[in-house]
């Protein structure tokens, strides 16, 4: 847990993954308090108020030395391949960046006792038992579900003091990467017709909440924290008030069960979490249709 001291110099902030989708919400809310430092790799962008450091987090000596010369106060790892169906065709490679990378950065935070928050997901549950608590039993049916529940348990181990915030989907537009909404969006630009799941249900929350209720959780939370939004949606009824929002006929949107469709990768029903913990710690999200309405949407 954080503490704050008005006389002290602005404390430094260093976010990993930094140009993804995540991190790019992050860099922006995290400004008005910190002097913000994001990490890249392969994917080198420019971030307006942010001093961007490129660095191989896979590589022991790059990462510590990188914490050795930004010296954090504290650190947000949002670095990850954290699209599943990438990691349930290359578990070897895709584990060293969200397993591994995330065990020695918590060793290294550890050592000099810096606050550590790991960005997780709400896709560690096996969707059988929700609303999801933080003190539920993770049963991950996903490679990359599985990862993060290795990086959750080795992260702890190494370093107690860090924060696993579980993250539900996320949407919203950035400049330099996409959420769960952009494809949707262009089919609909196209006339190309949706077809959603009814029964895969999540908690969304917009980039811009799911970045402040993680800069909370840095600030005030300790241990496992849920940081889901306040409604159980389907993907299809996501589709519903996105095709409202955007204008278009409800005839381009239907549904469908995950048992009519053939997945590369296992999906869990619903992994819908309980945040009740975060709320009461001042986390408001707003609810899908209103942060929808706040996007300028497009397929960009």
């Amino acid at each position: 847990m954080l503490s704050s001291n008005d006389s002290a110099p602005t404390p430094k902030l260093l976010i990993t993954g930094a140009s993804g989708f995540l991190g790019w919400y992050l860099c922006q809310v995290a400004q008005s308090r910190w002097q913000v430092f994001g990490t890249a790799y392969s994917h080198a962008v420019e971030i307006p108020g942010c001093s961007m450091v490129t660095v191989d987090l896979r590589d022991f000596a790059s990462l510590k030395q990188v914490l050795q010369t930004v010296q954090p106060d504290a650190v947000i790892h949002a670095a990850a391949q954290a699209r599943p169906h990438v990691c349930q065709a290359e578990p070897q490679s895709t584990h060293a960046i969200n397993v591994e990378a995330s065990w020695t950065l918590a060793d290294l935070c550890g050592e000099s006792q810096i606050p550590l928050l790991f960005v997780s997901t709400d896709l560690v549950f096996d969707g059988q038992d929700p609303p999801y608590q933080e003190s539920d039993l993770v049963s991950p049916i996903n490679t990359y579900g599985e990862q993060k529940v290795k990086a959750e348990q080795g992260m702890v181990e190494r370093y107690p003091s860090t924060v696993i915030a579980r993250m539900p989907l996320m949407f919203g537009v950035t400049p330099h990467a996409a959420s769960f909404i952009q494809p949707m969006i262009q089919n609909l630009e196209a006339g190309i017709a949706l077809q959603l799941f009814e029964d895969e249900f999540r908690t969304p929350v917009s980039g811009l909440d799911a970045a402040r209720s993680i800069l909370l959780a840095l600030a005030k939370g300790e241990g496992y924290i849920h940081l889901g939004g306040k409604e159980r949606l389907s993907r299809y009824e996501m589709g519903q008030q996105l095709v409202d929002c955007l204008g278009y006929p409800p005839s381009l949107l239907s549904g469908c069960s995950q048992i009519d469709v053939s997945l590369s990768t296992p999906r869990p029903a619903d992994v819908s979490l309980d945040s009740s913990l975060a709320y009461s710690l001042g986390y408001e999200p707003k609810v899908f249709g209103q942060a929808l309405r706040q996007l300028e949407l497009g397929s960009g």
